[in-house]
Order: structure tokens, then sequence, then C-alpha cells
């Protein structure tokens, strides 16, 4: 089975290092760790977020190609630091998920959502709301406690696709989700 990783973000440089990039960064560190493997291909698409799928849809051909489509990508709803895979579920408004589920014809992919939003002492969720307050935290730039937070997580996310590639989506799961 052939894998396609891709990692949602826009490209440009005034982009790097923002929340909405999360992905596509991700996919910068994977490419060092799983960029050898023959069943892999990895994606950071040239094209900005709402119109993602216009680069997967090459890629993915079929519904049933779509179940070894990994898509990885920002989430709000999760605390900085956290992670969780998911399999056949909707975007949750995100733009770029939208525009992958309309290329391919199908939500039967994985999910690999990134926490974005920072929480308070006691690790309560702050989530930004309104949407010109969305709009301006996504593309705001992490800081440097949170990037090495993140350099945590990248380390985190190749121990779990190397486990779908070598054990499946359950135990992928089972290995990032539960931590």
């Amino acid at each position: 089975m052939k894998w396609v990783i891709v990692g949602l973000g826009n490209p440009g440089k005034e982009y790097e290092g923002t929340r909405h990039n999360t992905g596509r960064e991700a996919v910068f560190y994977l490419a060092k760790e799983l960029g050898k493997k023959k069943d892999v291909v990895l994606l950071t698409p040239d094209t900005f977020m709402n119109k993602s799928g216009q680069a997967v849809k090459p890629l993915i051909k079929s519904k049933t190609a779509a179940g070894s489509l990994v898509v990885l990508r920002d989430d709000l709803d999760l605390p900085l630091g956290r992670i969780k895979m998911t399999f056949n579920r909707g975007a949750g408004g995100h733009k770029g998920v939208e525009s992958i589920k309309r290329a391919v014809g199908t939500e039967a992919f994985i999910q690999l959502k990134i926490g974005i939003s920072p929480t308070t002492p006691n690790g309560k969720i702050k989530k930004p709301v309104g949407e010109m307050t969305v709009q301006k935290f996504i593309l705001s730039k992490f800081k440097p406690a949170e990037v090495a937070i993140l350099k945590k997580l990248h380390k985190k996310i190749a121990v779990g696709l190397n486990l779908l590639l070598q054990a499946g989506r359950d135990a992928a799961m089972n290995e990032l989700n539960t931590h």
C-alpha cells in the first residue's frame, strides 16, 4: 500500500512558523524521518489552505485510495502539545480538510489533528472566539517555548506514523490518542 501524507498550511515565507502551518511543518520534519520509505509520498501543497484538495486529488484517484491518505493539520479544539488521530470524520470547520474532502469525494481518510490552542495554568483550553480573533490567532507565530513543545510532538508524530505504516491504523490510533 502506498501512503500519502499531506501537511496542510499556506505556502510562502510569511506563513512559516504560524499556527495554521503546523501540519505543513510537521511534514518537513517527517521528511527526515520517513523520506526514504518507498511506500510513502509526503506532500506539502503549494496551494493555499482552502485549495489543498487540488494538490491531493491527483494522488488519490478513488474513494478506496483515500483510505491510505493521512492529513496533518492544526486544530483549535486541542491544546498545544496534544495530537489526535481520527478516521472518517468531518472537517470540523477546517477549510483545508473541507477542500480535500470535496476533491477526493469522501471523508474516509485519516486526520492527524495537532493542537494549537493555549491553556490556562490549570490546563483548561483557551480557544479564541470570533472569526477575526481566530484568523489573527491561527496566522500568529509560535513563541519559542511553544516551538520546543512542537519539536517534541514531531518526534511523537513520527513514531505514530511509523506504527501506522508497520502495524496499521488501529495501532497508530491507540499509540497517539492515549497520551
